[in-house]
């Protein structure tokens, strides 16, 4: 039945979409030379851009925002509602695509309430330091970026992450400033990752505006019940690890509903593979439910507005036995499934799981395929995680997949989770599965040989703060 499913969803490109992208695209291009430098070309694109939202409640400051950046007067409101314009055409590409998957799936899903503003005035003057460096970069191009504009950004980073409601914007900030850093000067790079700057500019921009900083991330309350894991999806960076825990909540009173719960640790480069999870030591009874497959029992924990569990590990207790793959068969056709933040919604953040069944895999030059009878669905195999037992030949080999669908310029899945048949014997394999510790001998004896890499950088800290 999903093959079927998710055969709609791959037949028909929907319209408007390559439009959008492409408005989108000029819109970068402009960011890459920078508004003082437009030329005509990218005058057109700011211009068609303002054109696609004439329509919308932005039409009007669209248009005149497009109009004073081409003549060389751009303000910050002018950066700001361009950028808010860039948004939208993402957004509702975004809403197209989730609307074309949920019809797909069956799938129920909540729809938004805005809450209100939680922002202090007294931080007015931070985030307007934000934007002042963010309009500078707009004006200046990409291509302009170097150690001096970048490192103006400092101060206001500084004083940002020292205030907690302005985490989440210090963060984005900050990160923004370290890519431009190690890049700089972005005039001798051959290619520019422009779209993903572009996000983070507009993002920061938008979450720089007083209240911009407090859509999706407010408790819509407390919940209590039965968490149902489907599979944990791991993002790696050279300094910090997350898990992101996707999983069905029962609770009392309301219908089962997905939700998600991350958790994150710094680290090294130099800590890859198994050892991740030991990075993660301080939250045992998630881990604990990874690696032994079971339920947990939450009690009054943080839910966001946007489905997300505010994870703390000693409000839940581990509770029995459960199958992923059963918990999919059983509860994922139904679950409700949580509201996407205005901010979010952009298309390569759809990330939905779902259970795929009754394929057959096809591999070539390392690409692995499933075939939804005569359907053809790409697996992204290179969102593998190293710290866990999936590998592409083992998704190649299955049977049955747990896994995220994602949209990036075209569907694909990404596997959390496998049967397969390996030398006649059935399998399953889960990116949890050495949470505890790896169970694969080979990799244990590997490991052993290595040393503990953790243990070695806690005990050199340790020696550095006795001192």
């Amino acid at each position: 039945m999903i093959g079927v499913q998710l055969g709609e969803l791959l037949d028909a490109p929907l319209p408007g979409v390559d439009e959008a992208l492409d408005l989108v695209a000029g819109f970068d291009d402009a960011l890459v030379h920078g508004f003082a430098r437009l030329g005509e070309d990218r005058a057109m694109a700011l211009s068609a851009l303002a054109g696609a939202l004439a329509a919308t409640p932005l039409g009007v400051r669209a248009g005149e925002a497009a109009e004073k950046i081409i003549a060389g007067s751009a303000t910050d409101e002018h950066l700001t509602t361009l950028a808010g314009g860039r948004t939208a055409l993402f957004g509702a590409v975004h809403d197209a695509l989730l609307t074309r998957l949920d019809t797909a799936l069956g799938r129920t899903r909540v729809a938004w309430e805005e809450s209100p503003s939680t922002t202090a005035p007294s931080a007015d003057n931070l985030l307007s330091g934000c934007r002042s460096w963010l309009n500078e970069l707009a004006i200046t191009g990409w291509r302009g970026v170097g150690h001096d504009l970048v490192s103006a950004a400092d101060q206001t980073i500084e004083a940002l992450l020292a205030v907690p409601d302005l985490r989440r914007q210090a963060v984005l900030l900050d990160g923004l400033a370290a890519e431009l850093r190690a890049s700089s000067p972005v005039g001798t790079m051959d290619r520019l990752p422009a779209r993903r700057w572009a996000d983070l500019w507009t993002r920061a921009l938008l979450l720089s505006r007083p209240g911009g900083g407090h859509s999706g991330s407010e408790p819509s309350g407390s919940v209590s019940g039965r968490l149902l894991i489907l599979g944990v999806d791991v993002h790696e960076h050279g300094t910090a690890v997350q898990i992101q825990v996707h999983g069905i909540l029962e609770s009392a009173g309301t219908p089962p509903r997905l939700v998600r719960a991350s958790v994150a640790a710094p680290k090294v480069d130099t800590i890859v593979g198994p050892a991740l999870w030991r990075l993660l030591h301080r939250y045992p009874v998630l881990l604990g439910a990874l690696a032994e497959q079971r339920s947990l029992d939450i009690t009054d924990m943080p839910l966001l507005n946007s489905g997300d569990l505010v994870w703390h590990d000693d409000r839940a207790g581990a509770g029995e036995p459960a199958d992923p793959f059963a918990t999919a068969r059983v509860l994922l056709a139904g679950a409700l499934a949580p509201a996407v933040p205005p901010l979010d919604r952009h298309p390569v953040r759809i990330s939905e799981p779902v259970l795929v069944e009754g394929y057959t895999t096809a591999t070539e030059g390392g690409a692995v395929t499933l075939d939804l009878g005569g359907h053809i669905l790409a697996v992204d195999v290179d969102r593998l995680p190293t710290c866990g037992p999936l590998t592409p030949e083992l998704v190649a080999a299955s049977t049955a997949c747990l896994g995220l669908i994602r949209w990036d310029g075209g569907w694909t899945l990404q596997p959390l989770a496998v049967q397969a048949t390996v030398k006649r014997k059935p399998v399953t394999a889960h990116n949890g599965d050495w949470a505890l510790g790896p169970t694969d001998p080979k990799v244990v004896k590997a490991e052993a040989k290595a040393g503990d890499a953790v243990a070695v950088l806690r005990e050199r800290a340790g020696r550095l703060l006795r001192r």
